[in-house]
């Protein structure tokens, strides 16, 4: 008993690992995954490897292709849609419910300044980890762990969305600035405004998302 538990603890943990990977941009969409390469960097054997390709293709965030393999997910038109409804459930209830003392304010704070630095290196990509580090934040905001878990999945798949598009100057830039708002908003106790200023934000992001995704569509 206490080694199915250890193994099934080894087989979260190593599953989140990846799931990080994907968060920060390290995997890209479409990428293929090597069962060598991987069990030997993450020091685990090929078959715990393969329950957790299993646990994460469940999720959507990996794929597998019989005679080839496992590869990165890549998001089609409903998964955006699907992703954006959540998130607007999830994040701007957080905002209406949030105290403004609450320890995920800072966190917010935080990551609107990671943001703003990595924007005059034109690190693009790392202004994407520090976007998802913000709305994260958001989500800690409503105390629920079940919450927080859902999350941390459609994060990583979001940043697939984002990754596929591989246009994270549009995709990131306007948002900085965005994130500094709604922050301020939070601390001047504006909860209702800040929500609907959120709902707002999504609904934009949306919208350039699929317009985005409209035009990979087209030039592949």
């Amino acid at each position: 008993m206490k080694k199915d538990v250890s193994a099934q603890m080894l087989g979260e943990k190593i599953a989140e690992t990846i799931r990080q990977k994907i968060i920060v941009g390290e995997l890209a969409p479409g990428a293929r995954l090597s069962e060598t390469a991987l069990s030997e960097q993450l020091d685990i054997s090929r078959n715990t490897l393969r329950e957790v390709f299993r646990m994460l293709t469940q999720e959507g965030l990996l794929r597998y292709e019989p005679n080839r393999g496992v590869y990165v997910a890549v998001p089609d038109m409903a998964a955006i849609l699907d992703i954006y409804r959540i998130r607007r459930l999830i994040e701007c209830d957080a905002l209406t419910h949030a105290y403004p003392l609450h320890p995920a304010v800072a966190k917010m704070a935080a990551a609107v300044e990671e943001a703003r630095e990595y924007r005059k290196l034109s690190n693009w990509r790392n202004v994407g980890t520090a976007n998802m580090k913000f709305h994260t934040a958001i989500v800690e905001l409503a105390d629920s762990e079940r919450l927080t878990r859902l999350y941390r999945n459609i994060s990583a798949e979001l940043r697939l969305v984002f990754g596929h598009l591989n246009d994270p100057e549009i995709l990131y830039a306007p948002y900085i600035e965005k994130n500094a708002h709604i922050l301020a908003l939070l601390i001047d106790d504006q909860n209702e405004k800040a929500a609907h200023t959120m709902m707002e934000y999504l609904e934009l992001s949306e919208r350039t998302v699929l317009a985005a995704w409209s035009r990979h569509q087209q030039s592949s």
